[in-house]
């Protein structure tokens, strides 16, 4: 019986390893392959911090934006969608909003309303915005 014991406690114990490992590599998928980011060592900010912060970090620049005119900083919402997006077989944006995307990707595991693009552009909105031209390093427009 003892022996029944251990065995089953090992049986879950290695299926809940199992799933603890799947999580966790799912969050780690902070980037999304053929996106620019996938190709830097780091964020605007260490990875961590992003991902506690990135919605203060948001905010403030919403402030900034809105009521001081400023546009070009290193927290603007177009800047993160230029560095994020991924691009399709054609060199057209992905929707970075979309469930395997980004910030669709993320919303979804941590079970939060992904509200933002209700208002902003979830693709860059500038002519000729491709994988060709963000590849120069370019972070303006992508937002409203």
């Amino acid at each position: 019986m003892a022996k029944a014991t251990v065995m089953a406690i090992l049986a879950i114990g290695l299926i809940a390893g199992a799933w603890v490992s799947a999580k966790a590599a799912e969050i780690r998928r902070y980037v999304v392959e053929g996106s620019r980011a996938a190709g830097l060592s780091s964020c605007v900010e260490p990875t961590e911090r992003m991902r506690r912060m990135h919605m203060e970090f948001i905010k403030h620049q919403r402030i900034v934006t809105v009521h001081q005119g400023v546009r070009d900083t290193k927290y603007s919402l177009a800047g993160c969608i230029d560095c994020h997006i991924s691009y399709d077989a054609q060199h057209k944006p992905r929707p970075i909003n979309q469930p395997d995307q980004f910030c669709g990707a993320c919303h979804r595991y941590a079970s939060v309303k992904l509200d933002c693009f209700d208002c902003h552009a979830s693709v860059p909105n500038r002519p000729g915005a491709t994988r060709s031209a963000s590849a120069g390093g370019s972070t303006d427009g992508g937002g409203r």
